[in-house]
């Protein structure tokens, strides 16, 4: 019974973390990995060409060629964890109510610095780009400008998002090019994107990184890797020889975030 509450706690907090991330697996972080993270590392495929394709000959076939995956090791290196005491309450006796509660702010709190961190990979290991300042009247030009250099870039056009900080939202939103999300079906509403514009899936991401205009990417070109350390659970405190009638959420996450290929992360900057 203990290993299976632990099991639908834990659920119901990484179901709490998908849904709160702004910057998302899928959407800007890809779950490609071999290994088990718990163990300290794991190693991630960095293919950056695709299979060749040629010319076939009915009589003398085709020579195969060799793949061009690599693996890197990508080390787990943030180790994170809940540990918040429930007083009154022995872990049999705490309400539904109360763990439901304490179970939704771990989620939160988790989700917090997960995105941070997220961002702090795509800011420190992307592309760095300088642009003009942007303002309602050429913002449309700023946005087709990084499509223009992603599509030179070979990044898929399929799958373009922009973090784009509050500041700018405002002048995005209102440009006549911009699609709002609610007309784009429920998928892009799902995801908690705004809208579409210049190929670009829009996300509002409160950032406040001086100049920063918007990381432009793809989830092909950065990957997340997120495992339960030690899965949550109610932890009865009787025994600790500290707390009496008590006890605690607890719970521990390892994870890490790295960027595959800086050109398909474009972190772009204009003077405000």
């Amino acid at each position: 019974m203990a290993h299976t509450a632990q099991e639908r706690y834990s659920d119901l907090v990484l179901a709490k973390v998908r849904a709160e991330l702004v910057l998302k697996d899928g959407i800007v972080f890809n779950n490609d990995y071999e290994g088990d993270p718990k163990a300290g590392a794991v190693k991630i495929p960095t293919r950056d060409g695709e299979v060749a394709a040629s010319d076939y000959d009915k009589a003398a076939g085709l020579a195969p060629t060799t793949g061009a995956t690599a693996y890197v090791t990508l080390p787990i290196n943030k180790d994170k964890a809940v540990n918040e005491i429930i007083d009154g309450y022995d872990a049999d006796s705490v309400p539904d109510n109360l763990i439901a509660d304490r179970l939704d702010s771990a989620g939160y709190s988790l989700t917090k610095v997960i995105d941070t961190d997220g961002a702090t990979e795509l800011l420190g290991a992307g592309t760095a780009v300088g642009i003009a300042a942007v303002t309602a009247a050429n913002v449309y030009a700023a946005l087709v400008a990084q499509r223009t250099a992603m599509s030179k870039a070979n990044i898929p056009a399929a799958g373009r998002y922009a973090l784009i900080p509050p500041d700018y939202i405002g002048a995005i939103v209102t440009s006549p090019e911009f699609t709002q999300a609610t007309s784009l079906g429920d998928e892009v509403k799902q995801s908690g994107a705004i809208g579409r514009i210049a190929g670009f899936t829009i996300y509002e991401w409160n950032d406040t990184t001086a100049n920063l205009f918007g990381i432009f990417g793809h989830p092909r070109f950065a990957t997340r890797v997120n495992e339960w350390q030690v899965p949550v659970k109610l932890q009865n405190l009787d025994g600790s020889g500290q707390w009496i009638g008590a006890s605690a959420v607890q719970g521990r996450m390892v994870y890490a975030h790295k960027v595959l290929r800086s050109a398909g992360i474009r972190c772009v900057y204009a003077p405000n």
